[in-house]
């Protein structure tokens, strides 16, 4: 049976489009908006990811058009005019690239995504070949799983492992996601692991636990 996608490889885009280092500023726009993406990896001539372009990276020259050149030095870092002048995408690039395996968790590309203020990974093999691109847009495919298939799950990898004999059945309901969980249990110390684990099941919104223990009465 199916159980949750905890990592990268499970969600993450496999056809990429990508730039090489001497791609022009053009056609990396071009590439962009074509492909509605906002963001494309540079490799190397081996399909190794040497760097990012982002729109970050390109916005620079349309916002300092106008501007003289004192204003330039007086106001921006020496980055910021050199990628207002640059025409390539090893010019342009963001080096070194933030990239993720395809054995990281989701949580762990989740949380390089917000330290480092990217939307999108480039997924690559332990040599930094290019593998993949996983976005925010992917990390949430997993809260599309159908509330059937969280609680078979629930039930399967939780539940029933944790009370293989409960003093009166565990239910399990699963309404858009948020999981609810009642029923007498004979350990009460496992309760509060058991809500810890059905939070942590991929596509889980929240969880209502009601589970009592026959030690309390």
């Amino acid at each position: 049976m199916h159980s949750s996608p905890h990592q990268v490889g499970d969600v993450m885009t496999r056809a990429v489009v990508a730039v090489g280092r001497k791609a022009l500023f053009k056609d990396i726009v071009e590439r962009m908006v074509r492909w509605k993406v906002s963001a494309l990896p540079v490799l190397e001539g081996d399909g190794r990811v040497i760097g990012v372009v982002s729109e970050a990276d390109l916005l620079p020259k349309e916002e300092f058009r106008d501007s003289a050149p004192d204003r330039f030095t007086q106001l921006h870092r020496a980055t910021d005019l050199a990628k207002a002048g640059a025409v390539s995408a090893e010019e342009l690039m963001s080096t070194p690239a933030v990239t993720v395996h395809t054995d990281a968790t989701l949580a762990e590309a989740a949380r390089i995504m917000a330290l480092r203020h990217v939307k999108r990974l480039p997924v690559v093999s332990s040599e930094g070949v290019l593998e993949g691109v996983v976005s925010r847009g992917d990390l949430l495919k997993v809260f599309l799983r159908t509330d059937n298939e969280l609680a078979d799950e629930i039930r399967r990898d939780i539940v029933d492992v944790l009370f293989p004999a409960p003093v009166e059945p565990v239910h399990i309901m699963v309404t858009d996601g948020v999981a609810t969980l009642t029923g007498r249990v004979g350990d009460s110390a496992r309760i509060p692991l058991a809500t810890r684990l059905v939070r942590g099941v991929e596509g889980v919104v929240d969880v209502d636990c009601h589970l009592t223990a026959a030690d309390t009465e």
